[in-house]
Formats: structure tokens, sequence, C-alpha cells
């Protein structure tokens, strides 16, 4: 029989060999410290507070996060920023991305508007990243000329985390009509800042949708690679035995974005059925 697995993937594993094979670092799909307000005393002009609103900002990331293969952890409510910081500082993420929204001194409340997007002066890649997040919001806000990439010299979420971090201030919440911007733009803000962390990862932003079953596919004793990226020439981070059950995430071309015992990325659709 042709071993059709051979001549598209270009390798055929035996699944309990490579099982055993730990896979970390930068092996696996990247991983984001999602980072929003715990400041739940800031209140917004029409009700509820910076708290509330940016945890249903990061509720509407996680579809989006988990379809284009976005590892992600969300912190601690409970452990205020310092607690997020020591958090992050545990774990081995790729990006900390703290989620908030601003407020003016007293003597200019309700009167200022505009998006700062806060990085680590001394990280380049922090730098590269506040900048494609600002880009990617002009488009969005309804005043472009006011959404800037910013160095911070005092915020420790930016500067005292391991990994690349930036804090977004997504419009000011005691203006009335940034208030009303943020309220009406949870989602699109969630597929912005997604497709930005795609860009900034080099890997494809895929709209969110409903996970699904699937099965691998493929010869008695032969297993289906899972990628790094949608290509056959991308690393193999781990692998799925014919036969075994998976959950697909979401789909780019003919690749499917996968999860299996905890490993996430791309397989080949042709290896892959749903059920």
């Amino acid at each position: 029989m042709t071993d059709y697995h051979n001549i598209y993937e270009n390798t055929v594993t035996v699944f309990f060999y490579l099982h055993k094979i730990i896979v970390k670092g930068d092996e696996y799909m990247p991983s984001v410290f999602l980072s929003p307000s715990t400041q739940e005393s800031n209140l917004y002009v029409s009700g509820g507070s910076e708290e509330y609103y940016m945890n249903l900002l990061a509720d509407r990331m996680e579809p989006y996060l988990r379809s284009s293969g976005i590892r992600y952890v969300r912190n601690d409510p409970d452990r205020q920023f310092t607690g997020a910081i020591t958090d992050s500082n545990s774990g081995n993420y790729d990006v900390h991305l703290a989620l908030h929204t601003n407020a003016a001194p007293d003597n200019l409340k309700g009167q200022l508007r505009g998006i700062d997007i806060y990085y680590a002066p001394a990280s380049q890649s922090s730098r590269n990243l506040a900048t494609i997040i600002a880009n990617n919001l002009e488009p969005l806000y309804p005043l472009p000329d006011k959404v800037r990439a910013v160095p911070t010299n005092t915020l420790g979420e930016v500067l005292n985390t391991r990994a690349v971090a930036v804090l977004a201030e997504l419009g000011y919440h005691d203006n009335p009509e940034d208030e009303k911007w943020i309220k009406s733009n949870l989602e699109n803000l969630a597929a912005n800042l997604t497709a930005s962390l795609c860009d900034y990862f080099g890997i494809p932003f895929i709209p969110a949708g409903p996970t699904s079953k699937g099965y691998a596919v493929t010869n008695p004793g032969s297993s289906v690679n899972i990628r790094k990226y949608p290509s056959i020439s991308s690393a193999v981070i781990g692998s799925v035995p014919n036969g075994a059950e998976l959950t697909i995430y979401g789909q780019y071309g003919n690749w499917y974005v996968i999860n299996y015992r905890g490993t996430t990325g791309y397989a080949n659709s042709m290896f892959v059925v749903k059920g």
C-alpha cells in the first residue's frame, strides 16, 4: 500500500518513540501570559470597572488565541499586579500582555482620549510588539493619530517580567466617548490584539470558531505530525497515532490547528477527519 503520509510529510514516525520526547522551549507553539486589570476601583463613566471590562476583553481573546494556536494563561485577579509579575516569571512565557484602560488626572478628568501601548525601552522585542499593536489598532480607533507606542521607566508589569512585556492602555474610561468605544468594541479589540500577537510571532491569524473533535488518519503503525507552522518544512513538535482522538481549534488552508494531549500545533488536514 502506498504510504501517502510519507509522501506528504516526508517522514513516518513511530508514535511510541516520539511520545517519549519532551517538547519544550522554542519547540512549542508560542505562549502568552494574559494579564487583564485587577483595578476594580477604577470605575467607568456609565458603570462597571476597569477590572470587569478588561476581563471581558480577555474572555473574548481566548477563542482567537486558541484558534490561532497560541497557548495562554490568565492572571489571578485576587493577586494584584505584583502577583501577576510573580506568576508570569514562574513560567516560560514568550509574551506578557497586560490589558488596561486609562484615566486622566483630576484636573483633566474626562478630557483626554487615546491609546498608549507601553514597552520596555531596553528591550527591542518589547518595542517591536508595542509598535505592531499600536499600528494595528490605528484603523480601529476613531482617533488614529492618538494611538502610540510609548516607552516606560515605571510600569512594573513591563519592566520586571522575564517575558517580552507590553501594557496596553486601551482608551480613557473617564471619557464618555472613549468609554463607549471600549464597551462597544470588545470583540473587535480581542481579534485585533490577537492578530497583533500572531504578527509578532510570525504565525497566521485564524478567526475564532467552535472547537471540534477529530481523529488522526494515516497508515497503521504510523502517526500524524504536529508542526510548529503550517508547512511540511516546519519543525515537528509532536505526533498523533493513527486513529487517536484530537481536538481541532481552527483551520488555515489545508492545515488544522489541533491539540493532542497538551501539545498544540498544526496538522495536515489530509490526515485528520472531523468526527
